[in-house]
């Protein structure tokens, strides 16, 4: 359960008119990214993200399992968000069950990575209608400080790429797993790397619009856009929040800046890969 607090109606007007001028209130411009920090750890497939204040903390996991009956040469993908009380406040998560943001957040993440075909699930393939690997993201939110979204998916394809599974011999019908100590591990098979660039819309007719909101901004929001793009200047996913439409134009102006966004975010989560 999330108990929101609003802000005041002094903080509301005090945004909206900084943002007519063209000022946020957090300093930026109106296209600019907070900075953004990736820590890889010495385990492969933990990585931290800091985008601002907000923080989230990825854990890529792997082990063997049967697969699907009806995709037997095909590994599986499993996605899970954990977004604490200590995150933000206002959130509580005394229910035990997930909140509103944990679901949106994993649903949007592996609606990113599986539905995009980002990963090659053939390749998590061991034995055929036997064996085959179970790859576990596992995503803690540590810091909410607005933008959920982007954060994710930045840790989220920097963990896989981080991420290293242990090697495998075949001998006949027994599969042997070969500990990392024994045998290099093997990085994912990645046909592209999906990242998603998150716009805020503001005023009555949404015509005021900006890049990578904080939390106070999107509290303010009427709508938002989501646009993921890959390396090769493909949309992955769009995902829209709000009754605001939107122009045709402006999503092409939303996806000229979604690409410069996503080159810079690109380069790195390669500098952090290779620290």
């Amino acid at each position: 359960m999330v108990v929101e607090i609003e802000p005041s109606n002094i903080e509301r007007e005090f945004l909206l008119e900084a943002l007519e001028k063209g000022i946020r209130v957090d300093g930026r411009g109106i296209y600019d990214y907070r900075t953004l920090k990736i820590t890889c750890s010495p385990t492969y497939g933990l990585v931290e993200v800091q985008l601002g204040q907000t923080r989230v903390l990825a854990r890529v996991t792997c082990e063997v399992t049967r697969p699907f009956p009806d995709r037997p040469t095909e590994g599986l993908v499993q996605f899970n968000a954990d977004l604490s009380n200590l995150a933000a406040p206002g959130l509580d998560s005394s229910s035990g069950k997930p909140s509103v943001q944990e679901v949106a957040v994993s649903r949007m993440i592996e609606r990113v990575i599986r539905q995009s075909r980002a990963i090659d699930t053939e390749a998590l393939c061991i034995l055929a209608g036997e064996k085959v690997w179970s790859v576990r993201l596992d995503l803690h939110f540590l810091d909410h400080s607005g933008n959920l979204i982007d954060a994710a998916s930045i840790a989220s394809i920097a963990a896989l790429r981080h991420f290293r599974r242990p090697d495998v011999t075949i001998d006949g019908e027994e599969a042997i797993i070969h500990d990392v100590n024994e045998r290099n591990p093997v990085p994912l098979s990645i046909h592209h790397t999906p990242i998603c660039v998150t716009f805020g819309f503001f005023g009555s007719n949404g015509d005021l619009m900006l890049v990578d909101p904080n939390l106070l901004e999107e509290q303010v929001q009427v709508s938002s856009f989501t646009i993921t793009l890959n390396s090769h200047r493909e949309i992955c996913a769009l995902s829209k929040a709000g009754g605001v439409p939107l122009a045709p134009s402006l999503i092409q102006r939303c996806t000229q800046i979604a690409l410069t966004k996503v080159d810079d975010i690109n380069d790195k989560i390669q500098e952090a890969l290779m620290a």
